[in-house]
């Protein structure tokens, strides 16, 4: 479908990185912006501008009627959700497409199918996907929880079937905790997603994250390669890197080519990405979810294929067909992306808010700086933290490591307190370079905060 006017509805480095892109496609753009950013950097470097509400994000970038309403407003064609806020909201979706606008993702329908986890697991099944054991779809109230958890086998995590983005988990390690488990994870499942349905599903407790990049036309559908985002803090990502390192052979071809096919089982239109826990005693990976959206971590992958995949997913929802096919897609070196959020990591990550009033990025080979902010910028305290995203490629992962620290030992940032103190000693760490870590690393390592144990 022929456009050429496109609104984007999101905010900082995400915004910026989909302005320039739409840019070298010849497309106009236009940023929905709250009014606190309205004066930002993505305002700056897009065409237009319309305000969408006051700073509050239910007032503005979750506020369905004032999104579209700026699209329609200013002729926009087209509509690019970004990631978070209203990028996987199905009912968004279809309501772009029922204005004639072109909706930059999946079909609403994938959208639904993927973000209920419970539907999610069974449709990974069907596609064979490996899974890990639990509950056949969500806990009915005629479901014996307590066989079903026996037949699991403890410790387990129960899911809410609305979550997402690491959510919505609680462990249990053992049938005592059972039943008061369930009952906090509904009652929290439907205080944050409004909808009470949860699962049970075996725990690793010392399990990598690993991920599938797949990008696909409705009919055809090809794997990006693997990514290792392993390096967690409360199950947000802070550190990424492509591809998987010390995955084994076997496990990484199951993992792609069994994304593919759960990406044709749902007709999969555009980016995606197909979330793995890799468990390193058994040398098992299973599925947990998948992401309807763009990824944060996304450049990481363009680092090692050369692509632009804003580029590719923009061209798939207007041409309706994949112009790369898998054998377009080649690999080549290895990639870190570290997420510098204005963050005091020595006080529990406490916001830190402020205008920066120094902002220095590193250069050289292999480097790139994805980033929302410029030297006077204001970090408002009403949203997510993220600063900029530091990008860094080599030929080898210990070659990317050391340009990394060097990197990394050149940003400067003066204004806030950020997380860099702990991106730099996370990256020294022998475990990170021996790939011995795991999601939970940085929890328990006390001292890469800076606190005594």
């Amino acid at each position: 479908m022929t456009f050429s006017k496109l609104l984007i509805a999101n905010r900082g480095e995400i915004a910026v990185r989909i302005i320039r892109t739409a840019r070298e496609l010849g497309l106009q753009t236009v940023l929905a912006a709250s009014e606190p950013d309205a004066t930002s950097y993505a305002a700056d470097l897009a065409d237009e501008v319309e305000v969408i509400g006051p700073a509050a994000a239910g007032k503005s970038y979750l506020n369905v009627e004032a999104v579209l309403g700026a699209a329609t407003a200013t002729g926009c064609d087209a509509v690019h959700p970004g990631y978070g806020f209203l990028s996987e909201n199905a009912a968004f979706a279809r309501a772009v497409a029922d204005t004639g606008m072109t909706w930059i993702g999946p079909a609403a329908d994938a959208i639904v199918l993927m973000g209920d986890k419970s539907r999610a697991r069974q449709a990974a099944e069907d596609a064979g996907v490996p899974t890990f054991r639990g509950s056949h779809g969500s806990l009915s109230p005629d479901d014996d929880a307590a066989a079903i958890a026996e037949e699991v086998g403890y410790p387990l995590v129960v899911k809410a079937s609305a979550g997402g983005g690491g959510r919505g988990i609680r462990l249990v390690t053992g049938p005592e905790e059972l039943e008061s488990t369930l009952g906090m994870a509904r009652a929290e499942a439907q205080g944050a997603f409004g909808d009470a349905s949860v699962y049970l599903e075996q725990f690793v407790s010392a399990a990598r994250h690993v991920e599938v990049q797949i990008l696909g036309d409705g009919e055809h559908v090809i794997h990006l390669g693997d990514r290792d985002c392993s390096l967690q803090r409360r199950q947000q990502k802070v550190v990424e890197e492509a591809p998987a390192p010390g995955l084994p052979e076997p496990v990484r071809t199951k993992i792609l080519s069994s994304s593919i096919e759960l990406g044709k089982l749902c007709t999969y239109s555009g980016l995606g990405t197909v979330e793995f826990l890799y468990d390193p005693v058994s040398h098992e990976a299973a599925f947990i979810e998948m992401n309807t959206r763009l990824q944060v971590e996304h450049p990481v992958t363009e680092m090692i294929t050369g692509l632009d995949l804003v580029r590719e997913q923009i061209l798939v929802a207007r041409d309706g067909v994949l112009r790369l096919s898998q054998q377009d897609v080649t690999f080549n070196g290895h990639a870190f992306e570290f997420r510098v959020n204005a963050e005091d990591p020595a006080s529990n990550f406490l916001p830190s808010p402020g205008t920066l009033s120094r902002l220095d990025w590193p250069g050289g080979p292999g480097i790139r700086v994805d980033s929302g902010v410029v030297t006077g910028s204001v970090v408002a305290p009403f949203y997510d933290s993220l600063l900029a995203k530091l990008i860094v490629w080599d030929s080898r992962r210990e070659d990317t490591i050391a340009r990394s620290l060097r990197a990394l030992g050149e940003l400067r940032i003066e204004g806030v307190k950020t997380t860099l103190p702990l991106l730099q000693a996370v990256l020294a760490r022998s475990e990170v370079r021996d790939v011995v870590h795991s999601t939970k690393f940085i929890e328990s390592t006390p001292e890469l905060l800076g606190v005594t144990p």
